[in-house]
């Protein structure tokens, strides 16, 4: 294989692996060994040696003594940095995406709105159409640097188990807030887009550490 081959095996490698903690098939504190990947995915352990690399730098895997590697685990003040972080920088997005966003844009995140009001309860069916209207403003903020370090965040997230829209009536209350900010991304109004993006992401925050640990 060449090294041009071998570096696009470990890409994929990676990306499947990244999926796979996002999709819950490691949870926190998971071993994931070399030969297990090789053999689901059907490689050889040297892609598979790469890409658990690429993602101990990136802190979604690291090594444990005497258990090897694990998918990492956020404790308590972690959560809270992260959302910290997530408030800031999706405020920041929205805003940039009310300065940005095309027709095409504005109508792919309404009709991604339909979908999740289609999507009733279904909370897994919520939390993807909620991870699609993110990206959708991500895409419209037109910042590279902002773009890659929400994905950087988003990898981050996948660490935490389950959904927030879980919770009793989140999925209702998720779907307004979707909508607060979207109206004010067509409206071209930066600071009501960047508030109403702050508060969802407060709110997301509040439910999670219910879930967490029991409280707010």
């Amino acid at each position: 294989m060449t090294g041009s081959a071998s570096a696009s095996r470990g890409h994929w490698v990676s990306e499947t692996l990244r999926e796979n903690i996002r999709d819950g098939r490691y949870g926190p504190g998971d071993r994931v060994t070399e030969l297990e990947v090789a053999g689901r995915l059907g490689v050889s352990r040297t892609p598979v040696r790469e890409a658990m690399r690429r993602l101990e730098s990136e802190g979604l895997l690291i090594q444990l003594p005497w258990r090897g590697v694990v998918v990492a685990e956020l404790d308590r003040a972690q959560v809270l940095e992260l959302y910290a972080m997530r408030e800031v920088l999706e405020g920041t997005a929205a805003r940039f995406a009310a300065q940005h966003a095309d027709p095409g844009e504005l109508e792919l995140m309404r009709d991604l709105l339909n979908q999740e009001e289609a999507a009733g309860d279904d909370a897994e069916r919520a939390a993807h159409i909620n991870r699609e209207l993110h990206a959708a403003i991500y895409a419209a903020a037109r910042n590279r640097y902002l773009l890659s370090t929400l994905s950087s965040l988003g990898n981050a997230l996948s660490l935490l188990k389950g959904t927030t829209f879980a919770e009793p009536g989140r999925t209702a209350e998720g779907l307004q807030e979707h909508r607060s900010i979207v109206e004010a991304i067509a409206k071209r109004d930066g600071d009501a887009a960047e508030t109403a993006a702050r508060l969802h992401i407060a709110n997301a925050r509040r439910i999670r550490l219910k879930l967490l640990y029991g409280n707010a």
